[in-house]
């Protein structure tokens, strides 16, 4: 498992007084008025900055780090992830994942005929896709849902899924 996990991505500067415009990748940007502290994972490696402010503007979230109080000295994070440590992360309920937990994982049928390997979650308004990488090097797409996802195991590192007519 990942002991960083990703918040946002630094998309612009903002103003002359090195405020950032973040795009989130959170489920919750409220999350962000919590955060006391962030790293900005740079060329030069993890930076930790401490959050002054916290606003709103569209989709994004603006951030006032308090090391940063100039244009200049935050114009080369633009492009680079926000990462959090896990320990700060907000709590799970039962049945609940971080994406990142979830690449990786063995996928098996309810039948238990392995069928390959997650390796990229795709977003989508509804519900997550899930793509499966088979040993043919083919790859499946499986829909979150609660009619294909049997079960997820981070402990065996194992998905069992229930493929409907048509996914394959």
């Amino acid at each position: 498992m990942e002991d960083f996990l990703q918040v946002g991505v630094i998309s612009s500067t903002h103003g002359l007084r090195g405020e950032v415009k973040v795009y989130p990748t959170t489920d919750d940007v409220e999350r962000f008025k919590k955060l006391k502290s962030v790293y900005v994972e740079s060329r030069a490696g993890r930076v930790p900055l401490s959050i002054q402010n916290v606003k709103f503007f569209k989709n994004m979230v603006i951030l006032k780090f308090q090391e940063i109080d100039h244009i200049e000295d935050v114009e080369k994070y633009k492009g680079c992830p926000l990462l959090i440590q896990r320990k700060d992360a907000v709590p799970l309920e039962d049945g609940e994942y971080f994406l990142c937990d979830l690449i990786g994982l063995e996928v098996y049928e309810d039948t238990g005929a392995f069928l390959g390997e997650l390796t990229e979650i795709i977003r989508t308004g509804a519900n997550d896709v899930y793509v499966i990488k088979m040993e043919n090097e083919k790859e499946v797409l499986i829909p979150n849902t609660k009619d294909c996802i049997i079960e997820v195991s981070l402990e065996k590192n194992r998905m069992t899924v229930h493929l409907l007519e048509g996914l394959l």
